[in-house]
């Protein structure tokens, strides 16, 4: 063997296990949501999954079919209760133990469950003083059947900050305040991620003339926010990091954060959507996030849900429609896993 072709082929084997490593699913997957009336099959779609190398999926809501489906895959599942469960969650234990033992005791022995996540973006809002005394009594249910090792915890959004720029400054709003520090202390007795919604998309569309493209594509070379000695590249680090400090400020900058949702969409609000956005968007995230943690948390490498799997047409109209990696025939939006 020639020393030119040993060179390439050392090349090869790196960036092939370079390759390997971004999209082996160890801290990786993506949204699986049904809002669609031409969807594939639970079957079809846990096999996308796993043809994609995508092992994690984030669930809405409990669907049996799909829990079915899931049944001996090795993909591992994060699911929810939806909001509208929250309250009778919070205030009747045997809501809690019913709700356990109809949507996850059946399949315990065969579906790997992650996280069960107590309501998606329900704060702030009606049901959010509800949340601490939910995941409480799920976390009874839980070890009630033999699952207390399942970690119970929450999806909030970037409204729940009152403020995110610059970082430091992040803070929740006085509304929900006591809530946040009600379920902090509840995910600390446990070791349990906060989740977090973060789309720079939508800041950058909002604002373009202040928020450049390449600081929500992660695509600056040059840092574009200094905070307080912290070098920001690019939007999503800065929002990340602005949970971190609202953490700070209510005396739980020990729990870690896990991105529930992040993506891009391909259309719907044209200039700013677009499928080669979406494409460099999810790509650098992709590298960024497996590789590397924020300004502020620069070692903890942050597992991350990409939304979504599919377009799904029952969606509101139009961008909320178009974030899927794949169209409802299982056909890539644009190459990516």
């Amino acid at each position: 063997m020639g020393p030119i072709f040993s060179g390439f082929l050392i090349s090869a084997m790196l960036f092939l296990t370079q390759l390997l490593s971004l999209t082996d699913g160890r801290d990786i997957g993506v949204c699986y949501g049904l809002n669609g009336n031409n969807l594939p099959s639970p079957g079809d779609v846990i096999n996308l999954y796993k043809t994609s190398g995508i092992k994690n999926i984030r669930l809405y809501q409990p669907y049996p079919e799909v829990l079915e489906a899931a049944r001996g895959s090795g993909i591992s599942l994060s699911m929810g209760t939806t909001n509208e469960d929250i309250q009778s969650l919070a205030t009747d234990q045997s809501a809690a133990d019913a709700w356990v033992n109809t949507n996850i005791v059946p399949y315990k022995d065969d579906v790997q469950f992650r996280l069960i996540t107590v309501g998606n973006e329900a704060i702030p809002g009606q049901s959010s003083s509800y949340i601490p005394d939910a995941m409480n009594n799920i976390m009874n249910s839980l070890a009630l059947f033999g699952l207390g090792t399942t970690k119970v915890t929450t999806v909030v959004p970037m409204n729940a900050l009152s403020t995110s720029y610059p970082p430091s400054d992040g803070a929740f709003g006085s509304d929900i305040t006591s809530t946040m520090t009600s379920i902090m202390a509840i995910l600390a007795l446990q070791d349990s991620p906060l989740l977090i919604n973060v789309y720079p998309y939508f800041a950058y569309a909002s604002d373009p003339t202040h928020i450049s493209l390449d600081y929500a594509l992660l695509t600056s070379t040059a840092p574009v926010v200094v905070d307080q000695g912290l070098e920001y590249y690019n939007l999503f680090d800065g929002m990340v990091d602005a949970f971190n400090a609202a953490l700070d400020k209510i005396g739980f900058g020990q729990i870690t954060l896990i991105v529930a949702e992040t993506g891009w969409p391909t259309a719907g609000n044209e200039p700013y959507t677009s499928a080669a956005n979406a494409q460099t968007y999810n790509r650098n995230l992709l590298n960024h996030v497996t590789q590397k943690g924020t300004p502020k948390r620069p070692e903890y490498i942050m597992p991350t849900f990409f939304f979504e799997m599919f377009n799904e047409n029952l969606k509101q109209p139009t961008v909320e429609q178009n974030f899927g990696f794949f169209f409802p025939n299982m056909n890539p939006v644009y190459p990516f896993w």
